[in-house]
């Protein structure tokens, strides 16, 4: 809608809080596939994914309300924060993970590795096979692990912004990474898969 082109999410959501549906309904086609995206990754299943989505905005809509949204600069932390909330609600309620968590006092400092130099064919086609098993991996980990790592390495996040949208510590986060790398490192053991990238 042309109409609120040079406008950004915060203002549409304030002009939605004073009444404008339609700034609402261009709230949720700017940001309706990127939150989809990211409720999909943690979850895994597209149903539950639906679910939850619908959920965020039902909440959303009435947060916005009721009044409980202020103008600060972060539009879409806040909606992961809430769909963050609403998919922590429903594990909470299916407990059953088994494996590793993480505590309170991890701490870790560099996990990014360097980018991939232009390879060869062959070099490509094996990258390519390992970020596969990587992203299989990654489907096997608890929701809160593959979450900060879905946050940290495709929505390139920092930790504290990671810490700041999940509502917990940033060394919880840290901690979380930790325990994924240590899960998904354990697994690709097991499965006798290659990690290292070729350069």
């Amino acid at each position: 809608m042309k109409k609120y082109d040079g406008l950004t999410d915060e203002m549409l959501a304030l002009r939605y809080i004073e009444g404008d549906n339609r700034a609402f309904d261009e709230l949720l086609t700017r940001n309706q596939q990127k939150l989809y995206n990211y409720i999909m990754f943690v979850v895994r299943d597209p149903e539950l994914a639906n679910d939850v989505f619908q959920d965020t905005f039902v909440k959303v809509i009435s947060k916005l309300q009721e009044g409980k949204y202020t103008d600060s600069g972060k539009f879409s932390f806040w909606l992961t924060r809430i769909a963050h909330n609403i998919i922590m609600d429903v594990y909470r309620q299916q407990k059953g993970e088994h494996i590793v968590e993480s505590g309170e006092d991890n701490d870790l400092s560099r996990l990014r590795s360097e980018d991939l130099m232009d390879s060869n064919r062959e070099a490509e086609y094996v990258n390519t096979q390992i970020m596969a098993d990587v992203r299989n991996l990654m489907d096997t980990l608890p929701a809160t692990q593959r979450e900060v790592v879905y946050m940290r390495f495709y929505q390139d996040l920092s930790f504290k912004e990671i810490a700041e949208t999940t509502g917990v510590s940033i060394n919880t986060s840290l901690g979380r990474m930790r325990y994924a790398l240590i899960n998904m490192r354990r697994m690709a053991k097991q499965h006798k898969l290659q990690l290292s990238m070729e350069l």
